[in-house]
């Protein structure tokens, strides 16, 4: 399978650089995979899991916004967050959806609509990471 060089890069770090098979990308209008020789395009994503394979082994690695730009180079994501499995402390993930549940009250009109929406995308985060496929 051919590769293509991929950057995942977070206002914190460098959260990946390197030759991958396909990254699997959780954008706003859709998620979608990448793989080498994919056409230019420029996407807004959403919180979600982005999927990182290279050689069988696949990585996944909570995004919490962001832009996804593939060229000729390869593909960069310039993600608000980028949180790997191994780093995250499940609790906390826990206790901010709390939080943002507590929060829609304070909320009101198109505010609250986008509240809610970035509730429903952790929530969704949380599901998958409690799923079999996750582990």
């Amino acid at each position: 399978m051919a590769t293509f060089h991929f950057d995942l890069v977070s206002p914190e770090k460098l959260a990946f650089s390197g030759e991958v098979d396909q990254v699997d990308v959780p954008g706003v209008e859709g998620d979608f995979g990448v793989l080498a020789g994919h056409a230019p395009v420029v996407a807004a994503i959403r919180p979600g899991i982005l999927t990182i394979t290279t050689g069988g082994k696949h990585e996944k690695v909570i995004v919490l916004g962001g832009l996804a730009e593939v060229s000729e180079k390869g593909l960069t994501v310039l993600a608000d967050v980028a949180t790997s499995l191994a780093e995250l402390d499940r609790a906390q993930f826990a206790a901010t959806i709390s939080e943002m549940e507590e929060g829609l009250k304070e909320h009101e009109g198109g505010e609250l609509d986008n509240a809610i929406e970035r509730l429903d995308h952790y929530k969704s985060i949380q599901q998958q990471l409690s799923s079999t496929a996750m582990h």
